[in-house]
């Protein structure tokens, strides 16, 4: 098979066994967020929301931006589904919470940002950072912004990251 793709212009590199232990020290080791810490998370900013009558949505997305966990609670409006989420992915792909977004485009005028595909600067968007790497992000939407963050922040507290 590898003589005909050669033949075809093509190079086939195995590398099946060529890491050896020393080369595997070599390369980085990555925290990633689990599904069962997403469900914590998700749990705490819900248990927020509930001591203060408030009915948001919540996601739970990956360092890649990539939705782990998504749950919206009874009564909250269907706009804050897509919110939640944008807030989520603006705070992993910006590496900040989305409030500092919120002020540069009010305050700063930076409006510029405003078309760019999925972004979403309005504060509820927090992103989780684990030894100054930011493995994933919370977005709660739902009801003021201050209100939406301080579910976020009940979130990602309960996996005492920043």
């Amino acid at each position: 098979m590898s003589r005909l793709l050669a033949s075809a212009g093509l190079c086939v590199l195995t590398i099946a066994g060529v890491l050896t232990p020393a080369h595997a020290q070599q390369l980085p080791t990555k925290r990633t967020l689990t599904l069962e810490a997403a469900k914590r998370m998700a749990a705490a900013a819900e248990a927020e929301a509930r001591r203060n009558n408030w009915a948001v949505s919540i996601a739970v997305l990956d360092d890649g931006g990539q939705l782990l966990l998504f749950q919206r609670m009874d009564g909250a409006e269907l706009v804050a589904i897509d919110i939640a989420i944008r807030k989520a992915r603006t705070a992993v792909f910006f590496q900040g919470e989305t409030k500092a977004l919120e002020e540069e485009v009010t305050k700063g005028g930076r409006t510029a940002l405003l078309p760019i595909d999925g972004f979403m600067p309005l504060e509820g968007g927090i992103p989780l950072t684990v030894e100054g790497k930011v493995i994933g992000a919370i977005g709660v939407s739902g009801v003021s912004g201050e209100q939406d963050a301080q579910c976020a922040k009940a979130g990602a507290a309960a996996l005492g990251v920043k």
